[in-house]
């Protein structure tokens, strides 16, 4: 990247920065569609703290999270999670993402849309699948068929995902290349609000 490549991205995370104030961004969408790792260049790019809620279950709960589905039930995991968002969400200038099923439970969706600025990463189920499919700590994708079951979720999510106030397409490309999408996609928001 050339100097004033440099120059023009610095200067647009500093004026999303300026924009956002202390609220925090939210990266919602389904498992695979990068949200931890677009959020950790994101949160760098607009000097904040990451937050993945995922790791704040787990140290929360003090066990993994197919632990928590196999032992508590996911409906036990999604009260945890909805109460560590909220706690969470309180903290300043911070960037969170939220696992696949955060943003449909409708009073975390609620708490969200109150108290943050919300962005879908939406992708493809081909990138999202060859993604999950690297790792075994799945808990909803330990089916018969994993890509069915995937698609499934898509189906059900999506339209809810839409509600978020972003939408970004998260695409096979350096992760940096999406978290400069991000910055965009919530600038021309901030823009649009304003207009």
């Amino acid at each position: 990247m050339t100097r004033p490549d440099l120059a023009l991205r610095q200067a647009r995370a500093e004026e999303l920065a300026e924009r956002l104030g202390g609220r925090p961004v939210v990266l919602v969408g389904m498992m695979g569609a990068g949200k931890t790792t677009v959020g950790r260049r994101l949160a760098a790019r607009l000097n904040r703290q990451f937050l993945d809620s995922d790791e704040e279950i787990e140290k929360a709960a003090q066990m993994s999270i197919p632990e928590i589905f196999e032992q508590r039930g996911e409906a036990e995991f999604r009260a945890g999670e909805m109460r560590v968002i909220a706690r969470v969400l309180k903290q300043q200038g911070m960037v969170l993402a939220t696992g696949g099923g955060a943003f449909v439970n409708v009073e975390t969706r609620g708490l969200i849309k109150a108290e943050a600025v919300s962005v879908w990463l939406k992708a493809e189920i081909d990138i999202l699948f060859e993604r999950v499919s690297r790792r075994s700590n799945r808990p909803l994708l330990k089916t018969a068929n994993p890509r069915e079951t995937l698609r499934k979720l898509i189906d059900e999510r999506y339209p809810i995902y839409a509600e978020a106030d972003v939408t970004v397409i998260s695409r096979d490309v350096p992760q940096d290349v999406v978290a400069a999408d991000v910055v965009d996609a919530l600038l021309a928001y901030f823009k649009q609000q304003d207009a």
